[in-house]
């Protein structure tokens, strides 16, 4: 898998790219300031791309702009984007522009190695990874929404949806079986309003497009 790493501390830059390389990645191309990446997308089209939100200069949202410019650019290319603390705004926007190929992960979950190559496969793959504690923030901003109405056990098969597993690996991590899962799956889309799906990865899309757009408190 060809990597593009925009990340501006130089320690967890060349951190990620040691930990890529090990991997069996390439990393095609390295930027430390916001100025940067989009050319550096654009020469070399990699199979996803790493990205620091806030970097020089203002250390702001230089990253966020650039993939949200590259992806405009380079329809569909996968971005992963990490983030030193929640920034709900952000994950919202991100995930505006299209939810195809998308992920946002706090930087502490890259010391969770394989955490972290999973969820980039994921994206890479053109499906979703958001972390747990974003996942978190955008359910519990919902007040007097459907969201309500859910079960507590299904606002944890919500939650994991939206992190971006399959049927499979939620009926593995809440101990039940899949058919369980499908079961709480179809409540939820039916209260949430959401049209069923028989794709695993488009009932995500569906799901996450609904985090991001429900009108907050």
């Amino acid at each position: 898998m060809r990597v593009v790493i925009a990340e501006d501390n130089a320690l967890l830059r060349e951190g990620l790219v040691l930990l890529l390389t090990s991997a069996g990645h390439e990393v095609v191309a390295v930027a430390g300031s916001g100025p940067e990446v989009v050319p550096a997308l654009l020469a070399h089209r990699p199979d996803v791309a790493v990205l620091d939100v806030r970097m020089p200069p203002s250390f702001r949202d230089e990253g966020l702009r650039a993939a949200l410019e590259a992806r405009e650019r380079i329809p569909g290319l996968p971005v992963l984007v990490l983030s030193q603390y929640v920034e709900e705004s952000y994950a919202a926007e991100l995930l505006g522009g299209g939810t195809n190929g998308i992920g946002y992960l706090l930087k502490d979950r890259v010391g969770r190695v394989d955490e972290f190559l999973d969820a980039l496969e994921r994206v890479a793959a053109g499906g979703t990874a958001l972390d747990p504690e974003v996942v978190t923030e955008l359910l519990t901003r919902r007040k007097d929404s459907p969201l309500d109405s859910l079960t507590p056990r299904e606002r944890e098969v919500l939650k994991l949806m939206a992190e971006g597993h399959d049927n499979a690996t939620i009926a593995r991590t809440l101990v039940v079986t899949e058919r369980a899962v499908h079961k709480h799956i179809g409540n939820v889309f039916l209260k949430l309003g959401l049209p069923p799906s028989d794709s695993g990865h488009r009932r995500v899309l569906a799901v996450l497009a609904y985090l991001a757009h429900a009108p907050q408190a």
